[in-house]
């Protein structure tokens, strides 16, 4: 059965912004229209009447992105440390892996000329992701599995010291650590566990 018009052009916009997705994780902001295009399967024009400049696209595309780097944490199971220790991975595979570094590296090349995309990319991948871990550790502390303290705080200090150094490290490509990724998660996960551990009375 034939599409419609309507689920025809959906389809060619969500080919359109995935085409560029990837032609800006790999060429950044100078990745070509026409390329896209020809990625997507599409004539030139035809993207053009989905996306009347490359900014618009380019916008559409970085929002793909932040969506696809937002870290939900399982439903509780009862294993505090088993479930950061899940969302720690994951995090750190998105953020850490070749596409996240991509991204990133897409992004932050054109902050410059794109100030409000930058922000908008912030508030729906990092800062969403943010959010979510420090209620999670919110009613972590408010059932006294965790010493009470600031959740935002405790969320951010987390995060960073998921990413931070290594970040820096794979965007230099240098040699990392010898120990295997579950051990230095690991290590990670115990060390803030023993900073937030609850008090005894």
């Amino acid at each position: 059965m034939p599409k419609s018009p309507e689920n025809a052009s959906a389809d060619t916009h969500t080919r359109l912004v995935h085409a560029a997705r990837e032609a800006f994780m790999k060429d950044g902001y100078r990745a070509s229209v026409d390329g896209i295009a020809a990625r997507a399967g599409v004539a030139k024009q035809t993207l053009y009447n989905h996306f009347p400049c490359k900014g618009d696209l380019f916008s559409e595309a970085a929002g793909l992105s932040s969506a696809a780097i937002v870290v939900a944490l399982e439903e509780e199971t009862g294993d505090l440390r088993a479930s950061l220790l899940r969302f720690a991975a994951t995090f750190r595979e998105r953020v850490l892996g070749d596409e996240g570094l991509a991204v990133f590296r897409a992004l932050t090349a054109e902050t410059a000329r794109f100030p409000a995309l930058a922000q908008a990319f912030f508030a729906k991948g990092p800062g969403q992701t943010a959010a979510r871990l420090a209620d999670f550790l919110g009613n972590a502390m408010a059932d006294g599995r965790l010493r009470r303290d600031d959740s935002r705080f405790a969320a951010e200090m987390l995060l960073g010291m998921l990413g931070g150094m290594e970040h820096i490290r794979r965007l230099c490509n240098a040699p990392g650590p010898d120990e295997a990724e579950s051990t230095r998660i690991g290590q990670i996960m115990d060390t803030f566990l023993r900073a937030y551990a609850p008090n005894k009375d």
